[in-house]
């Protein structure tokens, strides 16, 4: 067991309990999975993409992509439906909390000029969307086997119903946002 998941249970939950006001241990929110995800429009043309990229993201993730295909065709972008155009990772249990841990002390403090996360990213129902430009700022990656620079999206999902409680519940957890509660609207 990692330190981030013990003091996720055995401090991080009850002080948050004590911090909102709950009155049952089940009203808390709590992290439900993490998605990794990688669109790849150059797949359309090169077969042999995929296989490159879904080791990289292996390596990112410790677990094994699986393929996403396009859900309908679109002709501007040469795009059949059934064509594979992505990659996808969810992560739950010890994964998560691991690959959690390396992005808050290690992925986000490598970043240039990072002064924190805005919480733009938050979507309303309480889950954060983090996207990164260029998946060399995992220290996992080898610079040398990288062939293109492409982008990936991080998705936290958790369990909670506003905005607000996932900010409290992901400060805890340790992710820096910037501005903290100021830009989010207060929800009842």
């Amino acid at each position: 067991m990692n330190n981030l998941k013990a003091n996720y249970f055995k401090e991080m939950l009850p002080e948050l309990s004590k911090e909102m006001k709950y009155k049952n241990s089940l009203e808390v929110p709590r992290l439900s999975k993490i998605v990794v995800n990688m669109g790849l429009n150059d797949a359309v043309g090169n077969k042999g993409v995929i296989d490159k990229v879904a080791k990289q993201l292996e390596t990112i993730t410790g677990q094994k992509p699986i393929i996403t295909k396009a859900k309908k065709s679109i002709s501007a972008f040469k795009v059949r439906k059934g064509m594979p155009i992505g990659l996808k990772v969810t992560l739950r249990g010890d994964r998560m909390f691991d690959f959690l841990e390396k992005l808050v002390k290690i992925v986000l403090p490598r970043q240039r000029d990072f002064k924190g996360i805005s919480t733009n990213g938050l979507d309303g129902l309480g889950n954060l969307n983090l996207g990164f430009r260029e998946q060399t700022i995992f220290p996992d990656i080898e610079y040398d086997q990288v062939d293109r620079i492409r982008g990936l999206e991080v998705t936290i999902v958790t369990t909670a119903g506003t905005d607000r409680e996932a900010i409290e519940l992901l400060k805890k957890v340790g992710i820096p946002f910037k501005g903290e509660l100021a830009k989010v609207k207060k929800q009842s």
